[in-house]
């Protein structure tokens, strides 16, 4: 519901505490903490803490990984996302239900998982010792971890953004004789686009911020496995002043991505 169709506090009467005090209760709950992280990474003075050499290490390896994350979701998840969104076929509760899965997994059992399959012992382990590779522990096991957990947000934003899309435009554009590739290129990405950029934000905040699948699938080893969460764990026991910083530039680039997401969200529920 649009802000301009809600009510104002003050026409609910004295009624209006009993949802004021609890809920306001929540807030400084959820307030309180970040307030008390961003004033500690201020106070240790946070742009020094993030030229340190760890901290720029981990800075860039989180933002090569969740970039090829974000570029790897979008390339494999948009045709699946309209598959799932326009197609029916056999099966496709249980891809939906796949998909949906690591959202709600514990980032341990992912990791774990990830281990199991593409691990030295794991199930494809065998194969790619034969062909030359090792995936745990390298860079690329932590753009695999990422993906693993943060491609889901794309795949369901963008599915959703799909099937929201009038089945009569698609029939309108076979009538005028449009083949599948020019109805999904020049009707579905247009319409289905503000879905997809809310997705990709989404999959990119969250590979920006994946912990547990990494530390048990990739490691943490500087300069080749370290990301930002990876540098904050390390930093509580050697250096503080690191981990306050890189929290604190995780906590802004997260509050700009959500203010980002939100305006496109105002911006499809006004057109």
């Amino acid at each position: 519901m649009p802000d301009h169709f809600l009510p104002r506090v003050a026409t609910r009467g004295k009624s209006a505490w009993l949802f004021i005090v609890p809920g306001g209760a929540l807030v400084s709950l959820l307030a309180l903490p970040l307030v008390a992280l961003l004033w500690r990474a201020w106070v240790a003075g946070p742009v020094g803490m993030l030229l340190t050499a760890t901290a720029l290490s981990a800075l860039r390896l989180s933002l090569f990984t969740s970039a090829v994350c974000a570029l790897v979701a979008v390339i494999t998840g948009t045709p699946l996302a309209y598959a799932l969104a326009r197609w029916s076929f056999r099966g496709r509760a249980w891809i939906e239900v796949l998909i949906d899965l690591p959202v709600v997994l514990p980032p341990s059992v992912a990791g774990l998982a990830l281990l199991m399959a593409f691990g030295r012992r794991g199930l494809l382990g065998d194969a790619l010792a034969e062909v030359g590779v090792s995936l745990p522990f390298t860079t690329a096991a932590v753009v695999v971890a990422q993906l693993f957990v943060a491609a889901p947000f794309y795949v369901r934003a963008a599915r959703l953004g799909f099937a929201s899309i009038d089945p009569q435009l698609e029939e309108a554009a076979y009538t005028e004789g449009a083949n599948q590739w020019q109805l999904f290129r020049h009707v579905m990405l247009p319409l289905a686009g503000r879905a997809m950029v809310s997705g990709l934000i989404l999959c990119w905040a969250r590979a920006l911020g994946e912990f547990g699948a990494t530390i048990l699938f990739a490691g943490n080893l500087v300069g080749r496995t370290q990301t930002m969460p990876l540098a904050i764990y390390l930093g509580l026991e050697r250096d503080l002043g690191v981990a306050l910083a890189l929290s604190a530039l995780l906590l802004v680039v997260s509050v700009l991505l959500l203010v980002a997401l939100r305006r496109l969200e105002k911006a499809s529920v006004t057109t």
